[in-house]
């Protein structure tokens, strides 16, 4: 008798908990239709505003920034990506070089790269103006950065005795005194500044091309880079050699050279003489 009421106590308590687990089902499946429809909605939002977000991320470009990427998707791409985003083991990423760094290396003739090379070499160049400042247009809208003033005479205002006083300050270390250029470190060198226009020195300064370093702003003023160029077209580039034979314009190298040959002949030769004589 005991065992029958037990078991008619355990069916009653079976009975009691189906209600409660099929409760429980419910409350799970409530929750899972909530969170459904919550992504539905999200989804919903996103459809909305995706439109004005990818307006924003891909910017209208101008007139001339159209032209430049045409130029670039032929001839710029296979090294710095579609996106101009950079390839690895090819070319680096141009966004944030700024308008600036473009011109500099276009006009220059240094790219686009005829080969991998310890440093780019100057070359006639295969870009036109009107395509180089497209290009840098283009490169400038796309990540921003150092921009060239207007003009083609950026030293017209140029203070030229200033101008020595700051290039023998912070160029002459490696474009020597005379402008010349000089050999650098692991196969490099800084290239001779008397081929060098006043927008191509403006954006090297600005750009900080190979090893030279960044002069912005904050380093020299604008005025002061007026009279760097000053100095670099009105003296530099002229033969103004007072001392007598240039012997390059490489500085202390040549001349030491050149007193060692000279000097040291001339007074062994001087010497012979005395002894002749005596």
């Amino acid at each position: 008798m005991t065992s029958d009421n037990d078991r008619r106590r355990g069916l009653l308590a079976r009975l009691r908990e189906r209600p409660a687990a099929r409760s429980r089902g419910r409350r799970r499946l409530g929750a899972a239709v909530r969170l459904i429809a919550a992504l539905m909605l999200a989804g919903g939002a996103y459809t909305v505003f995706a439109p004005g977000a990818q307006a924003q991320d891909n910017p209208q470009l101008t007139g001339a920034a159209a032209e430049g990427k045409a130029l670039f998707d032929v001839s710029c791409v296979t090294c710095h990506g579609r996106n101009a985003q950079g390839v690895e083991g090819r070319g680096p990423s141009l966004i944030g070089v700024g308008a600036a760094s473009v011109e500099f290396q276009v006009s220059s003739g240094r790219m686009p790269l005829a080969r991998q090379e310890a440093q780019a070499h100057r070359k006639p160049p295969v870009f036109t103006d009107e395509q180089t400042r497209q290009l840098a247009q283009y490169i400038q809208e796309l990540g921003g950065g150092p921009v060239v003033p207007d003009g083609d005479d950026l030293h017209e205002d140029g203070n030229v005795a200033a101008g020595g006083e700051l290039f023998r300050i912070n160029c002459s270390q490696c474009h020597a005194f005379g402008g010349g250029g000089g050999a650098l470190s692991s196969g490099k060198f800084a290239p001779s500044l008397h081929p060098a226009t006043d927008r191509q020195i403006y954006a090297a300064m600005l750009s900080g091309p190979q090893n030279m370093p960044v002069f912005g702003d904050n380093q020299l003023r604008p005025e002061q880079k007026a009279d760097i160029i000053s100095y670099i077209q009105e003296t530099l580039k002229h033969d103004q050699d007072p001392g007598g034979l240039n012997l390059g314009r490489y500085g202390p190298s040549t001349e030491g050279l050149a007193i060692f040959l000279i000097g040291i002949v001339a007074l062994v030769f001087a010497s012979l003489w005395i002894a002749g004589k005596s």
